[in-house]
């Protein structure tokens, strides 16, 4: 186990700086999940951790050692990629052991560290076949069970559930989180899709256009984003932004307001904050989605309880929340 310190990370490819000086200090065991769109800069941040990219200025420490220089294999990380990167004419046993015959580890070491990996991962009924004859959860399971074996001070995970279906996605992520708790393991997790940040992290990184926009535990991002962009990437459905012009007078700092689907409700036509009509709903049976126009042409989703009452599509309402619920942002797109 270890601790994992950025400072002021940067990195530059010609004249273009894709990495925007990233600062973060990662606790012995914590979890932390880097989230944000394609082409944020997430997995060259997580890519100069492992020693695959250079880093153009800042330094990365591992348990306060500074590792800028030094080759992947030194750095004592395992990594868990995408495309799980098995060898497929080697058994699972093979394919799990491969990384410690090369360090020339003890075959009664390798044998213990397998079987207990195994065994962890529910592989065991797995270790003589190949790649080609296990499920695309079973393969993953391989992948994250070679760098268990390892025993690394850093795990670093790139997006490794991309290519699952959606259900076992699901049951991955779990597996995955009660695993890093079993194992106490300081881990680095990169993904686009923000339930899984939601879901896994002890603390999430937001990632925008290079800059780390907030950092903060998942339920603190949610409720407090920091910027327009958190707010409208961190949530689903997502958030509805309104121009502040809309509701007169309002402080002229304000530019847009943001309205969290769930903290809006329905109201009597004539009634609330903003006119509008019922465009279509979608029942999705513990809650219900309703997709409105208002009166000035903008969209705006509203999430209930899937027990409520559903308007016909046409129907002419209102719009109303708390003004504790309400979320403000500047021109820059700070929030206020």
């Amino acid at each position: 186990m270890a601790t994992l310190t950025l400072n002021q990370i940067r990195k530059t490819f010609g004249k273009t700086e894709v990495i925007h000086g990233v600062d973060i200090d990662v606790k012995d065991g914590e979890f932390i999940v880097i989230v944000g769109p394609s082409g944020c800069g997430k997995s060259t941040l997580l890519r100069m951790v492992a020693g695959l990219e250079t880093v153009t200025s800042g330094e990365i420490l591992i348990d306060g050692r500074r590792v800028n220089e030094e080759e992947p294999m030194d750095r004592d990380i395992a990594m868990v990629f995408q495309n799980y990167a098995l060898y497929p004419h080697m058994t699972v046993f093979d394919n799990m052991a491969y990384g410690l015959k090369i360090a020339k580890t003890p075959k009664s070491e390798i044998e213990d560290r397998v079987a207990t990996a195994a065994k962890m991962l529910q592989l065991d009924p797995y270790l003589a076949r190949k790649p080609r004859e296990l499920s695309g959860g079973q393969r993953q399971r391989v992948a994250m069970g070679r760098a268990i074996v390892r025993k690394p001070s850093l795990f670093l995970f790139d997006e490794p559930l991309s290519n699952l279906d959606a259900k076992l996605r699901v049951q991955m992520r779990l597996e995955i989180k009660d695993l890093q708790k079993q194992l106490g393991i300081t881990s680095l997790y990169v993904t686009h899709d923000q339930v899984e940040a939601m879901t896994l992290a002890d603390r999430m990184i937001v990632m925008n256009g290079g800059v780390a926009d907030q950092i903060g535990a998942p339920l603190e991002v949610y409720e407090n984003p920091a910027t327009e962009f958190v707010a409208g990437f961190i949530g689903s459905p997502a958030t509805n932004f309104l121009p502040a012009s809309l509701f007169s007078p309002r402080d002229a700092r304000i530019k847009t307001i943001g309205i969290r689907p769930e903290h809006a409700t329905l109201t009597a036509a004539g009634s609330g904050r903003l006119a509008a009509k019922i465009l279509f709903t979608e029942a999705l049976g513990a809650e219900t989605l309703l997709h409105l126009r208002l009166e000035t042409g903008e969209s705006f989703t509203i999430r209930q309880d899937g027990t409520a009452p559903v308007p016909a599509e046409g129907t002419a309402c209102g719009i109303d929340w708390p003004d504790s619920r309400e979320l403000d942002f500047d021109e820059a797109g700070k929030r206020l």
